[in-house]
């Protein structure tokens, strides 16, 4: 019998043509996914107004060697970042996901021009996606001897293992002088200085050294061995204050993992904010159980967020989670964007990943995690400031109009990919 003719054989060779269309479609989708919901944000979006965020302050604590500052408002952030960038004198690294060709943008653009010419070695890495709309000319601004990664949106090496190369780089990191870092949820924009409640750390000290690393790692595997990040060893070993960073490259993801721990140790609390809260069933479950042992568990996010399609999403959750003893905190005084957490008045985080899957199993991220009281003390003065500018869900929601919850119904299916 011919080979073409055995069934097994023609099933097999069918598979072979089938499985790298299915591979390109399944890394496909997400960015697919992302584009399409992005659409319906600007068309859906356009009769949303824009509001000046409250600004609880900037928070203060030291944990072991290491002082660090809790950030609430873009203008205090970027004054100090810029700062720190017109200080540094030996290297400047930065990672970020959105660079806007604004003001501020602008004023980056000449703080890393300056810093170059006065013999600052500066890497910059910022993801190509988040920036299609930015016109080229914008970065083309930076001086030549400034060394800069675009994470492209497209052109990467699907080939040698389509999980490895795709992500987009949601991370947003600066460190200084290999002392000096600051990471979370805050882009590079006007908007987000003033019209965005969002939190970012900065750390000075020994703790700076995780977030080097975490630059390092990206831009390494981006480039040969003699254009990499040396190799420094840290100050000293962090036994409470620790980074953890998804690196797609690597298929290595522990921030969900990061999250699960601190929630099965929970006792009485867990307050978490998200600007974006579609979780996968563990993470939920994980939730649930803890409110149902009775821990206090507030989830916080925005009443209406940049994403429209995302919020119905979220909304999906919010039955089971009012059901089981879950409290709703939706945020009505503009657009909250911070990625943060603390339980028990001992564990903390403040990072770049939000409570969804394209965070926890698809992009570059970073959170810091802070096991110290005195920290989760000042988190938890954030976390109350903000629910000063929240409404709880109660038993009405529960009531909603049915054509609500057959809307929310319909999108399940898009849950895994946002």
């Amino acid at each position: 019998m011919s080979p073409l003719r055995n069934p097994s054989l023609r099933q097999v060779d069918r598979l072979r043509r089938i499985v790298p269309w299915a591979v390109v479609g399944l890394v496909g989708a997400v960015p697919t996914t992302v584009a399409a919901s992005m659409a319906i944000d600007l068309i859906q979006k356009r009769g949303r107004k824009t509001r000046a965020a409250p600004r609880p302050g900037t928070f203060s604590s030291t944990v072991e060697e290491s002082e660090l500052d809790i950030y609430t408002d873009g203008a205090t952030l970027y004054e100090d970042m810029l700062d720190a960038i017109g200080s540094a004198r030996e290297s400047i690294l930065m990672e970020t996901f959105i660079w806007k060709n604004d003001e501020v943008g602008q004023r980056f653009i000449d703080a890393f021009n300056a810093a170059s010419a006065r013999g600052v070695e500066v890497h910059l890495i910022y993801d190509g996606f988040a920036n299609l709309s930015v016109p080229s000319s914008f970065y083309h601004q930076l001086f030549e001897q400034v060394r800069v990664l675009r994470l492209p949106t497209v052109a990467r090496r699907f080939w040698r293992g389509p999980m490895r190369h795709s992500g987009f780089n949601h991370s947003k990191i600066l460190v200084i002088d290999d002392d000096v870092a600051f990471v979370g949820g805050f882009n590079i924009g006007s908007l987000y200085a003033r019209h965005w409640r969002d939190t970012h750390l900065r750390s000075v000290g020994p703790g700076a050294w995780g977030l080097r690393q975490t630059i390092a790692e990206v831009w390494n595997e981006f480039h040969d061995s003699d254009e990499q990040i040396a190799w420094v060893p840290p100050a000293a070993w962090e036994s409470k204050l620790r980074v953890s960073a998804n690196l797609p490259i690597h298929l290595v993801y522990p921030i969900r993992s990061m999250y699960l721990n601190a929630f099965a140790r929970a006792r009485k609390r867990i307050w978490l904010t998200t600007p974006y809260f579609i979780p996968d069933q563990q993470l939920l479950h994980s939730l649930v159980e803890a409110a149902e042992r009775g821990v206090d568990v507030r989830v916080m996010v925005p009443q209406e967020s940049n994403h429209i399609l995302g919020d119905w999403l979220s909304r999906g959750f919010f039955e089971q989670m009012i059901n089981s003893k879950v409290t709703v905190l939706l945020y009505t005084a503009s657009m909250i964007h911070s990625k943060v957490a603390t339980v028990d008045g001992e564990w903390s985080t403040v990072g770049t990943a939000n409570i969804d899957r394209l965070s926890l199993t698809f992009n570059y991220e970073t959170n810091v995690e802070v096991i110290d009281r005195a920290f989760a003390a000042e988190m938890e003065k954030v976390f109350d400031s903000d629910s000063m500018h929240c409404v709880e869900l109660g038993s009405e929601w529960l009531n909603r109009h049915r054509l609500t919850k057959l809307a929310e119904r319909a999108l399940v299916p898009m849950r895994p990919w946002l």
